[in-house]
């Protein structure tokens, strides 16, 4: 059965996708660290969405400034730059349990009745 197009339902996704990509972040990265390459990869193969190059790292430097991850060098073989992996912190923990309330909320208030 092909999935009908419903614009509403279409724009839903949007934002629950890529204009949400923190949670999709920081749920890879409670698996370990990865650098940003890696964890574009992991998105697209994993949640099945394909966010901008610019965003993610935009969301990365988001997140670090706000202190939900930190940032990690592991220098490489002689002559390549090092590599940096991204790892969740415990307050990035913390927002993700916070997040899934709100979330497990907004499911038994709107979809109540379907």
């Amino acid at each position: 059965m092909k999935e009908k197009k419903i614009k509403a339902v279409q724009r839903l996704k949007n934002k629950l996708t890529k204009e949400n990509l923190w949670l999709y972040v920081l749920r890879l990265l409670q698996e370990g660290p990865k650098y940003g390459y890696e964890l574009r990869k992991q998105i697209k193969e994993r949640f099945d969405f394909s966010p901008g190059k610019v965003t993610s790292y935009t969301v990365l430097y988001l997140l670090r400034r706000e202190g939900l991850v930190r940032v990690r060098k592991e220098e490489k073989e002689e002559g390549k730059p090092a590599r940096k992996y991204y790892e969740i912190t415990e307050k990035g923990r913390e927002a993700m349990k916070m997040a899934k309330e709100v979330i497990n909320e907004l499911l038994s208030k709107v979809f109540d009745l379907t």
